[in-house]
């Protein structure tokens, strides 16, 4: 019983975080309904799930992850819930700012919504399990069976979702604008398996490393980077100025954050610190929504305090994995080895 629990604790923890950081911490759904997590698991969690093990057997890392990540997100806002398209998903006039009519879509929020699966919904589920498992981190989880079984729940998680927001929303696509998020979704499909794989790293000093080692920030000083990075990001104001200025925040990250993670100093103790900081984002985001939502309703502040509160303690749990970690490596009975930040 032991070992099936270790083996499966990690795929659960993706199949849930998945559904409960992209909707519940976000704020977007209640703790009212928090029920409702078991009908987007198929969709989120199973999505996360075949995109960690598909980048984890093929050997690539954490730019596969999220370039499968934002294909991910336009699958969904451009072909289940058609958020991408709607100008009135769910009574919300999400074409108001920074329209780009020839597409039928607004700019800003087309931004928002992949940004937000591929980091939020994909990324940090993925991020978080894999911490929690250290010696699991980057094998495969699940078997040729399971890896049927996902997909096919993600696929079914798809329409779940198509269906109950047709039956809702009333609202189709038009075949161009479903054909383009298609073909979008692969071309970052194809793009995710054009990435390098990534090299073993060496301490510093050593040829398999960065030659030139080079500083790194210290752990709280990332995580507080990746707090104010996402949180400037998903503050920004809603115009085309907003736009520029997510792209610029999104190349940043994209040159910043891997020049850190190749430098022999930079541990898995910065990664769940950056990870952190990003998470963290989404659960004071969760309060603005509230408030902007129903801020009468005590019930959803009190979930939102208590989603908040499971983001802190899962990261309050890397961070004793982390110590063991160091702790292990350091020991003189047991051989340091450098694990590389995938």
């Amino acid at each position: 019983m032991g070992a099936f629990m270790r083996k499966t604790a990690p795929v659960a923890m993706v199949l849930v975080l998945a559904p409960f950081v992209g909707e519940f911490l976000l704020g977007n759904l209640s703790v009212r309904i928090l029920p409702a997590l078991v009908f987007l698991v198929p969709m989120y969690g199973c999505g996360a799930l075949l995109i960690r093990e598909v980048v984890r057997r093929t050997g690539r890392g954490w730019p596969a992850i999220l370039l499968l990540g934002a294909a991910y997100g336009v699958i969904e806002a451009g072909l289940a819930d058609q958020a991408l398209f709607n100008p009135a998903f769910e009574g919300h006039d999400f074409q108001a700012v920074t329209p780009v009519p020839a597409l039928g879509i607004s700019a800003l929020n087309a931004m928002s919504f992949v940004t937000g699966h591929a980091v939020w919904s994909i990324g940090l589920p993925i991020a978080l399990a894999e911490h929690l498992t250290p010696r699991r981190r980057t094998t495969p989880w699940l078997g040729p069976v399971g890896l049927v079984i996902v997909a096919l729940g993600y696929v079914w998680g798809l329409w779940i979702v198509f269906r109950e927001l047709y039956d809702s929303e009333g609202f189709l696509a038009s075949p161009a604008q479903r054909t383009g998020a298609a073909v979008v979704a692969a071309l970052l499909v194809v793009a995710a398996f054009l990435t390098r794989r990534p090299g073993r790293r060496g301490p510093a000093g050593d040829p398999a490393g960065d030659p030139g080692g080079g500083w790194v920030p210290r752990p709280w000083l990332a995580g507080a980077g990746g707090f104010v990075l996402s949180g400037v990001f998903v503050a920004r104001p809603e115009s085309w100025a907003g736009v520029w200025m997510g792209a610029a925040l999104l190349c940043l990250a994209a040159v910043i954050v891997p020049v850190f993670a190749r430098r022999p100093r930079w541990t898995q103790g910065h990664h769940i610190a950056f990870a952190g900081g990003v998470l963290l984002t989404y659960a004071w985001l969760g309060f603005v929504l509230t408030w902007l939502l129903e801020p009468g309703d005590p019930v959803r502040w009190w979930g939102n305090a208590l989603f908040a509160a499971v983001a802190v303690a899962l990261l309050a749990a890397c961070r004793r994995v982390a110590h063991a970690e160091r702790q292990r490596a350091s020991s003189p009975a047991s051989p340091r080895s450098a694990s590389a930040t995938q």
